[in-house]
């Protein structure tokens, strides 16, 4: 029978592990998911091959070990129970924009949208898991929401991408194509407090329906106010004037 790892030992594999995931994430956005071969990243991380295929036996178990850290490290475990949906969806928001904002998971979408073309695999992988996963995690929440009547959702998979996409469309997209792009602690706050607040206007059993254009009226007047901060953030460069239909 074999022994089972010391604590030591079990922290000395998560250390080299993290090396591992580190430097694979660096060589495949610096040469790209096809040209940077296991011995090299072995060799950047500083372990030994046998070390590396051990953990790693594969280029795609690797890069599944990327996508699965990416996404793992915002725990949405803490998310409160059922019938307060405000509260709930703060919670799912912050937790969600603590993500997009890390470093690593704009690397792992250039990394992702790079390699497309040749290997589209590595997209379904990011996707089934890492997007999916944290994706099922808030629609299960708020069919929880709907259940416990503190919601009216028809479709909760619709809900699920409107909520995101209200967040990732303001904190995350234009850093893939602005790398100066910032945004302060504050703004995502607020970017977070306003989708949240349109989750309840739009959902919420607790706003009569009557009453909903007055609270998206308010949502709306708030949110006008804000657009001064909205230059703040980034002074220097160009802010693009705000959408305006043709009649």
């Amino acid at each position: 029978m074999t022994p089972a790892p010391s604590a030591y030992h079990q922290r000395v594999a998560e250390e080299k592990r993290a090396l591992i995931v580190q430097a694979a994430t660096e060589l495949f956005l610096e040469s790209g998911y096809d040209r940077a071969s296991l011995a090299r990243v072995a060799d950047s991380a500083g372990v030994s091959k046998a070390t590396l295929f051990k953990q790693f036996p594969t280029k795609a178990a690797l890069f599944d070990a990327i996508v699965i850290d990416s996404w793992a490290k915002n725990d949405v475990a803490d998310v409160p129970p059922a019938g307060d949906l405000t509260t709930g969806l703060t919670v799912l928001g912050r937790h969600y924009a603590m993500l997009l904002s890390r470093p690593e998971m704009t690397d792992l979408f250039r990394i992702v949208i790079a390699e497309l073309p040749r290997f589209p695999e590595l997209a379904k992988a990011h996707f089934s898991q890492g997007k999916l996963p944290y994706f099922e995690n808030v629609r299960i929440y708020l069919l929880a929401e709907r259940d416990a009547g503190a919601a009216d959702i028809a479709d909760p998979e619709m809900a699920t991408t409107q909520f995101l996409g209200m967040i990732s469309n303001y904190l995350f997209w234009p850093r893939l194509l602005l790398p100066d792009w910032t945004v302060t602690p504050a703004r995502t706050m607020a970017v977070v407090d306003e989708a949240v607040r349109t989750m309840v206007a739009r959902y919420g059993t607790d706003v009569p329906h009557r009453d909903r254009e007055v609270v998206t009226a308010s949502a709306a007047e708030d949110t006008q106010g804000r657009r001064g901060v909205l230059a703040a953030d980034s002074t220097d460069k160009p802010q693009p004037e705000p959408y305006q239909p043709e009649d």
